[in-house]
């Protein structure tokens, strides 16, 4: 028998999404902790996923050595300055299908890709602010959570980067992010400011109660934001849902069909089973910064006995209090007698095991600095004696190093935001109407092409690769001219300019280059055919001269 509509129904009401929200957070509870020592030992600025931080605390007032904050700061910027180097594009648009890149194509992608660019660095977006959070984020607890979005005028962008103890998702059957749940505690102001009507959005009446008499009380809500399959309601043949749910007063203050889903979610390394990432950096360092933690205890108090050891005073020897600062007097009992030993002497401690303890401290920094994998992300420099060959062999033993570690990053986070803030955009208007795009360009899937000090090292070999080519043909055509014709030296040439970033603009296209070569070859045939004829007319000159100067002798 066939299932009823009823049977058939996946969806879900708004009472229900918070239920499974607060299922969510309820399961996230051993992994609140876990992120809470993670980040006590690493990132004391984000500690306070289980405790409440005051203005004025002080951090990281637990540990005894910096180097984990240090370690995990440098690979924090380092995931900056590979994703999105400043110095340069560090994104590029190019067209899915490579054959819907005619040069009118290529031209308007670079055109869009600077557009979008000024678009994101605007004061106004703060995407610097958002995408440094994020890089923290990732790198210490393997996951991030930012939004894309137009802000409130609807006039610019905006990003955000969210605090991980306030977010939960879910997985659909394919292990794709399908639900994003945002617990929020913003104030009745901010609430009455925020839902004011647009979009068919109201608070309720208690909440404009509450806010003309305490306006800075804090309103616990939800935001919902779940593929439309999820939602008991209309889509609109939109693919996601926005939901925004007051839970004091369990209302329903918007609800949204959207194009876009709105949160961006970089996960570096999943295990079966858990929709939550982990970061290996911080799984192989926590153990060896608590044990660095420890040893630098152990080595610090060490240290303060041998440079101010511990005191051994004589019983009613001593009259006074001992003073063991520079220039201190003790006073001792006049009638003591100091042949049967010393009224007051120092504790003898061995120093030998030190320098044995500052070895294993050394030690356990260096693998904490393996750990966030810091020996592998310097780029090689080359030394005065260093041959080109073994300069490309370092580039490429580095790119085979770095390369599995930045990859899936610039999947999961450059080509979110990316993608995110190209749809946003391109629903605002940023980049013109559809209809205006070049005519290749209409209907074709645009994907994002990254910059980075390591697809510049794996870019630039192919310079270096057509200079090898150049070496190689000269040395063949020296022996068998006819080793020239072995190589498409235009297509080799394209391939380099195009590796080593020239710009299209810089460049002409084939279809202009071929018309510039057939129009040279016009030119040459026709210079070759007056040339032709005007030497046949001073033949025909010197013959007629000739015959001329003949005649009268005949």
């Amino acid at each position: 028998m066939a299932q009823s509509a009823q049977q058939r129904k996946t969806g879900m009401s708004t009472k229900q999404l918070r239920e499974l929200a607060d299922h969510l957070f309820g399961k996230k509870g051993s992994l609140i902790s876990l992120w809470q020592e993670i980040s006590e030992n690493f990132y004391p600025e984000r500690a306070d996923f289980t405790v409440k931080r005051y203005l004025g605390e002080e951090f990281a007032s637990n540990l005894m050595s910096s180097y984990p904050i240090l370690a995990r700061r440098d690979m924090t910027d380092q995931v900056g300055t590979m994703l999105r180097n400043t110095n340069k594009p560090w994104f590029n648009m190019v067209a899915s299908d490579p054959s819907r890149e005619d040069h009118e194509a290529k031209a308007w992608l670079q055109w869009a890709t600077g557009t979008m660019r000024r678009a994101m660095y605007s004061r106004a977006t703060l995407f610097t602010k958002a995408t440094a959070q994020g890089d923290a984020d990732f790198a210490t607890f393997g996951q991030a959570v930012l939004t894309v979005r137009l802000n409130r005028n609807a006039d610019d962008l905006i990003y955000r980067c969210w605090h991980l103890r306030d977010i939960a998702w879910m997985e659909d059957e394919d292990g794709s992010i399908c639900a994003v749940f945002r617990r929020w505690k913003p104030s009745y102001r901010t609430l009455m400011r925020t839902f004011d009507g647009r979009n068919g959005s109201s608070v309720h009446r208690k909440v404009i109660e509450a806010a003309q008499k305490t306006p800075n009380d804090e309103c616990e809500c939800y935001h919902f934001m779940v593929a439309a399959d999820m939602f008991d309601g209309e889509d609109k043949g939109l693919p996601y849902r926005s939901i925004y749910y007051d839970c004091a007063h369990e209302h329903e203050m918007e609800s949204v069909a959207q194009r876009n889903r709105e949160y961006v979610i970089p996960r570096w390394l999943t295990v079966s089973g858990s929709q939550y990432a982990h970061s290996p950096a911080t799984v192989a360092a926590l153990p060896e910064a608590r044990l660095l933690q420890s040893m630098t205890y152990t080595l610090l108090e060490a240290g303060e006995k041998i440079v101010n050891p511990p005191m051994v005073a004589t019983e009613q020897a001593i009259r006074s209090d001992v003073a063991l600062y520079a220039g201190g007097l003790t006073y001792v009992d006049m009638e003591y007698d100091e042949r049967n030993g010393a009224a007051l002497r120092a504790l003898t401690q061995d120093s030998h095991g030190m320098p044995l303890s500052q070895n294993m401290q050394a030690d356990s920094r260096s693998l904490i600095a393996q750990c966030f994998y810091l020996n592998k992300l310097m780029l090689p420099q080359r030394g005065p004696e260093m041959t080109a060959y073994e300069v490309g062999q370092r580039v490429q033993e580095y790119v085979r190093n770095a390369l599995p570690l930045f990859e899936p990053m610039e999947a999961e986070y450059n080509g979110g935001i990316c993608e995110e803030t190209f749809a946003v955009g391109r629903q605002a208007g940023l980049f013109g109407s559809p209809f205006d795009w070049p005519k290749k360009l209409r209907g074709a899937d645009i994907d994002f092409r990254f910059a980075s000090p390591l697809h510049d090292a794996i870019d630039s070999q192919k310079g270096q690769k057509f200079l090898e080519m150049k070496q190689m043909l000269a040395e063949a055509v020296a022996l068998d001219p006819s080793a020239a014709v072995v190589v498409d030296s235009v297509t080799a040439l394209r391939d380099a300019l195009e590796g080593v970033g020239v710009p299209t603009k810089w460049t002409r296209s084939k279809e202009d280059a071929e018309a510039i070569l057939q129009d040279q070859a016009a030119k040459a045939q026709a210079a070759d055919l007056l040339a032709r004829m005007q030497q046949g007319a001073v033949v025909a000159k010197d013959l007629a001269t000739a015959q001329s100067l003949a005649a009268p002798a005949a």
